[in-house]
């Protein structure tokens, strides 16, 4: 592998990796009854929606497009959350991420997605590149929302003022 490519995964990775612990982060400490709280009007819950990172963006990118793997393209419990305890939710999108984090460490960042889902007809990323700056806005993104809403659930945040911040030890 060319260093040049070496030098912009580990970037990429690094980046994903941040955004992955602040979804992690953020909710650290929160009990399950409030984990499983709807937060919106729209209903979602922060488990529901670490679930969605887990199946729709971690397993749906990595395993099913950039990999090939043949995963349900199909399946909607991304935003359910489980009858089991919460935790299973974060052990879930830890497993995800290994596993994107073993596909991703040897993936050619240049190559076409080797799978992609029909109903993207008129949408497609151009490479496994692309593919990882899109599950980076998608990561960065839902953590903020999970900042927010662990800031209306007690007040705590990952960001902002220290003493209401989530204690990242």
């Amino acid at each position: 592998m060319r260093p040049a490519v070496n030098k912009e995964r580990a970037a990429l990775l690094e980046r994903l990796g941040g955004q992955r612990q602040h979804v992690l982060g953020v909710l650290r400490g929160l009990p399950d009854d409030a984990l499983r709280q709807p937060v919106l009007p729209s209903g979602w819950t922060c488990a529901g929606l670490v679930r969605h990172l887990a199946i729709d963006v971690e397993r749906f990118c990595v395993r099913g497009v950039i990999a090939g793997e043949l995963v349900d393209f199909d399946d909607s419990s991304g935003w359910e959350t489980s009858a089991g305890p919460a935790e299973a939710v974060f052990e879930l999108y830890r497993e995800e991420i290994a596993a994107a984090d073993a596909i991703l460490a040897t993936a050619d960042l240049d190559a076409p997605p080797a799978r992609w889902p029909e109903y993207f007809a008129t949408w497609r990323l151009d490479d496994a590149r692309g593919v990882i700056l899109h599950m980076m806005v998608e990561t960065a993104a839902h953590a903020g929302h999970l900042d927010a809403a662990r800031e209306l659930l007690d007040g705590r945040t990952w960001l902002g003022a220290s003493e209401a911040r989530v204690s990242r030890d």
